[in-house]
């Protein structure tokens, strides 16, 4: 680092460089200058939605080639000050990384850049490839002259797959489907808990339980060895709780010595990866933006892993679980493949009514930030805790996100529901379904979304079609104070839902108490513990209400050895 002087009266600003010995190409992407004013972490890990969230500014970049730089000023816009020119002056640690795109020429005709997930689960602050540079101190004052100039000679390294053990396997296949849409090879993984046994049944199928969440490196929560006596205790800012890392692999041993234990279903546990350019994961459903996802799915990956390991292979004896973006995907798959899995279990699922969308009812809002249309206009909240105290407005939430990367590739929340929900733009990315800087919202996108994606209005409007195929599969659990206002959908779904008839639909739908996210429907341990148990609760749970729920014939009794 070094600081110019000033061959103008420019104010202070950024100019970034990529080191000789790195040996780029071309390249194309999101730079990102991040300042802190500490260092107890890098300031590439230091950008949250709480208060103690560091500055970050950023900048589309196309055609970046060796040996040339690239400017940022004080106009930069950037998250929580919007432009660089408002942080104050003084001592701050500062680093560059540069969020790496690729091209991609679409089924659809369109050509766009977006970043490829490289086994991260899409986090372009660990992403492999992306540059960066190594966290100075300098001094920064957006009202004096001169350049800060900032090298990128760091590299984030590969990450190695997980290996396989005795119980836990790992698959990953070409999807034909999303091969096809995306115009390369696109892939899709699944991390399988096989059960106490298989080896020593080898003429018995099992059903399949399919948990879905967040990109899951590997299978987490199952743990064949007693808690480390020496792992030094680590505290959890979210729980209240030291020594949390014990406490999950208390809980992981214990779930080993119940899944080997008598009594206990038989049968595989996945855990599915689906990460994609846009996000962690895809939402398990067909998109105009996202390709098939969906259907390649159901119809690709889980045959596969009924065939690799002995999997039964008929609708009847697959079921989903999942919580907040698995939640709301467990409900989707349900709906739109009735036929293809035999229960979902959603807990404080994404928002499966538009009415309310976290805090924003698309429908009849005009903006998604603020209530209000007069001289008074009221932040809408975007995250609480379980008292009700605000830590960030919807506003903040998505210009934290327009600062990591324009139409929709920050890799975050609101970007990747816009990513699947929306039709395609003009310009091939997803059309927006409300402005990311005014939040002024786009009604015929809204439209598009009921039609689609309202898993609440679907279920309503199909409910002719679906009745027979959905009674007695649909199980929901929220808390009443979730942290992203979750329960407000739920509620809604809840009063359609028993609303229906011919059939009736004998849906479960329960609330937890004063509960955050993400409340599974376990009233007897808090949640810092029920978050822990999915596989457990749910598997129990349904291999019972298989019991009256399969058809004639069905083999309900070889997998409970």
């Amino acid at each position: 680092m070094s600081l110019l002087p000033a061959l103008s009266a420019r104010p202070q600003s950024f100019r970034v460089g990529i080191s000789p010995q790195l040996q780029e190409p071309v390249l194309d992407g999101r730079l990102l200058i991040l300042l802190s004013d500490n260092n107890r972490r890098e300031p590439r890990f230091a950008i949250t939605n709480d208060a103690s969230t560091q500055l970050v500014f950023g900048k589309d970049v196309e055609g970046w080639s060796a040996g040339s730089t690239q400017f940022m000023g004080v106009e930069a816009f950037g998250y929580p000050l919007e432009r660089l020119k408002e942080v104050p002056a003084g001592d701050y640690y500062i680093q560059a990384l540069f969020h790496q795109y690729e091209t991609f020429h679409l089924q659809n005709g369109h050509t766009v850049k977006l970043p490829m997930d490289r086994g991260e689960g899409q986090q372009w602050n660990r992403a492999p490839g992306n540059i960066y540079s190594k966290p100075i101190r300098i001094h920064f004052d957006p009202a004096a002259p001169g350049e800060i100039l900032l090298s990128l000679d760091q590299v984030i390294p590969p990450i190695l797959a997980p290996k396989d053990t005795k119980y836990i396997k790992h698959i990953r296949i070409q999807s034909k489907l999303l091969t096809a849409f995306w115009g390369r090879p696109m892939y899709l993984g699944a991390n399988i808990l096989l059960p106490e046994g298989f080896d020593d049944h080898p003429s018995v199928h099992f059903p399949l339980a399919i948990f879905h969440g967040h990109f899951p490196y590997d299978l987490e929560g199952f743990r064949t060895e007693a808690p480390d006596p020496n792992l030094a205790p680590d505290s959890s800012a979210r729980f209240h709780l030291a020594g949390y890392n014990r406490i999950q692999q208390q809980e992981a041993y214990a779930f080993y010595k119940q899944w080997t234990g008598p009594g206990f279903p038989r049968v595989l546990a996945a855990e599915i990866q689906h990460a994609n350019p846009y996000y962690d994961d895809s939402y398990a459903v067909n998109s105009e933006n996202l390709g098939p996802y969906g259907d390649a799915i159901t119809y690709e990956l889980i045959p596969e892993i009924e065939k690799q390991f002995r999997g039964i292979g008929q609708g009847w004896a697959r079921f989903m679980y999942g919580g907040s973006t698995g939640g709301w995907e467990v409900l989707a798959a349900q709906v739109f493949y009735p036929d293809e899995y035999n229960g979902c279990y959603a807990a404080c699922p994404d928002p499966i009514d538009f009415h309310h969308y976290t805090s924003i009812d698309i429908y009849q809002d005009r903006n998604a930030y603020y209530r209000g249309d007069g001289f008074k206009k009221t932040p809408r909240p975007g995250e609480r805790d379980y008292l009700g105290h605000v830590s960030a407005t919807i506003a903040e939430m998505n210009h934290r996100e327009l600062a990591l990367g324009t139409r929709s590739r920050s890799g975050d929340q609101f970007d990747i529901w816009e990513a699947v929900f929306s039709p395609a733009d003009t310009d091939g990315y997803p059309k927006r379904i409300f402005d990311k800087y005014s939040g002024v919202i786009d009604t015929s996108v809204a439209r598009y979304w009921r039609d689609h994606y309202d898993l609440t209005y679907i279920i309503h409007r199909d409910w002719p079609r679906l009745g027979s195929k959905l009674q007695g599969k649909i199980h929901i659990y929220v808390g009443e104070m979730d942290s992203y206002f979750l329960n407000d959908a739920v509620y809604s779904a809840e009063e359609m839902l028993k609303k229906l008839n011919q059939p009736s639909c004998h849906c479960e739908v329960d609330y937890g108490a004063r509960a955050e996210h993400c409340w599974n429907g376990d009233h007897k341990l808090p949640n810092y513990l029920s978050r822990l148990h999915y596989h457990q609760m749910f598997i129990s749970k349904w291999a019972e209400e298989v019991k009256t729920r399969s058809p004639k014939g069905a083999d309900l009794n070889s997998w409970r050895y």
